[in-house]
């Protein structure tokens, strides 16, 4: 199916959802002897369903891709591993577990282990989870196969205690330029999105700091950032393209902020947008029938984009910058010490809920979040593909209802995301150019060292 005839697939099955209350997956024949294309596939549209079920954070949900897709790789590389008695060429696995002996079904094995981890990620939906792995394998299925016991057993260990559930309330700074709650979803203590998610352990990366940029024009200080030129700029240009209205946007600059916007729940969420694209870029390709190779894109995209939460959200609370949203700075414009910045009462960002009223994510502005996952994902992408394979991208935004937006590469398509939130009104160019860095540097290095090419024997490979 090409993606965009399964986007409308999608749309039917989430309008039959919300009057039936079905499981809203594309459907999969239940007991198949071994794993094909499609049990990554299926697997990721339920990943997909969980994501609009749940809401939320990014972070969050990054984390549970990571978790199910990586396990979804290990079961199908180890127990292909184990088919060659652990001699000839492969790929490296994640957790690191030893083969033993194949299964006898890695579709079941696999199913098993994506269910098991993305219950444990995402527990609120473990009954819609459960229900997708019954409609695939039914309810009477025989125990788990040791490599899926080793392979939850290894991932549980990597991420128990790994942060993800600290709640320590955020400490705001207090000053012009720093972070202030904004806006009828961001007005209490409560609302602040994930504060502590950049301090969560790592997937691949070797420190939460690892990627993290210089701050915005290099200046340490809100002081002397907000007293600069290179400010001044970067707040002139988001105060006359991101106003909810009027603004100096263009039709096709408004339709790209829609587009890429996604944060509302209800929604596949940004991360869920950039998985929802690798289905139409892999499945033309034959090579990709082997589920070996194709988990592995998947795991490979999925670690990148749960980094990428780590990385910008260490950025965002943790230096010394945690920047206040251009709201904030344009309608406060008159104590911020910077002469050339004028303030506009009333400024609201073109961003909207459900009802059309305007609000800001509830977490600081640099970097951007949206820049880094996307760059992430791209960066996966292009050194696995090239640059130059043209992609057709969709959305689930409520604002840009049946959009369809094609693209030369995986780099245009991270360039055009990290700029869409200069025109929703959310973020600086800044923002945006830091956020695209961290999530380059990022994907080239999960690219290098992690699930690379593995020969035991170099006489057979």
């Amino acid at each position: 199916m090409t993606l965009a005839l399964r986007r409308v697939a999608d749309t039917f099955l989430a309008a039959a959802l919300a009057v039936t209350g079905a499981v809203a997956v594309n459907p999969a024949p239940a007991h198949a002897d071994t794993a094909t294309a499609d049990t990554i596939y299926y697997w990721n549209d339920v990943l997909l369903e969980a994501f609009r079920r749940e809401g939320g954070a990014p972070g969050p949900l990054a984390r549970a891709a990571a978790m199910m897709h990586a396990g979804i790789f290990d079961v199908l590389n180890s127990a292909a591993w184990a088919r060659q008695g652990d001699i000839g060429s492969g790929y490296h696995g994640y957790t690191g577990i030893h083969p033993g002996t194949p299964p006898a079904d890695d579709d079941l094995e696999a199913g098993g282990a994506a269910s098991t981890l993305l219950k444990d990620a995402l527990p609120g939906q473990a009954v819609f989870i459960q229900q997708a792995f019954e409609d695939r394998h039914g309810n009477l299925v025989p125990n788990p196969h040791p490599i899926r016991v080793q392979v939850i057993e290894a991932m549980r260990a990597l991420r128990d205690g790994d942060g993800a559930g600290d709640t320590t309330p955020y400490p705001f700074d207090g000053v012009p330029g720093a972070w202030q709650l904004t806006g009828h979803l961001c007005s209490t203590q409560g609302d602040v999105v994930t504060p502590n998610w950049g301090r969560v352990t790592p997937f691949t990366m070797t420190s939460n700091t690892q990627f993290r940029q210089p701050p915005p024009g290099s200046f340490t200080t809100y002081q002397e950032l907000l007293a600069s030129s290179f400010y001044t700029v970067n707040f002139n240009e988001v105060k006359a393209l991101g106003q909810s209205s009027p603004s100096l946007r263009s039709p096709e600059q408004t339709e790209i902020a829609w587009f890429w916007a996604n944060d509302l729940d209800g929604t596949y969420k940004p991360v869920g947008q950039l998985l929802s694209t690798i289905e139409g870029v892999t499945e033309p390709l034959p090579m990709f029938d082997d589920p070996v190779r194709l988990s592995r894109i998947y795991a490979l995209a999925s670690l990148a984009l749960a980094d990428a939460g780590i990385a910008a959200w260490d950025q965002k609370y943790q230096t010394d910058i945690d920047l206040w949203r251009p709201q904030t700075a344009i309608q406060q414009a008159g104590a911020d010490g910077n002469p050339d910045t004028s303030p506009l009462i009333g400024w609201e960002p073109l961003s909207a809920d459900e009802s059309d009223v305007s609000f800001n994510p509830c977490f600081p502005a640099w970097v951007s979040g949206h820049a880094t996952f996307a760059a992430a994902w791209a960066g996966i992408m292009r050194n696995e593909f090239g640059d130059a394979l043209p992609l057709t991208v969709g959305t689930e935004d409520p604002h840009a209802v049946g959009v369809i937006r094609t693209f030369t590469g995986f780099t245009e398509a991270a360039m055009e995301n990290a700029v869409s939130r200069i025109y929703l009104g959310v973020h600086y160019r800044f923002d945006a150019d830091s956020g695209l860095a961290t999530g380059f540097d990022l994907a080239d290095f999960v690219h290098a060292n992690f699930l690379t090419f593995r020969c035991i024997d170099p006489n057979l490979c």
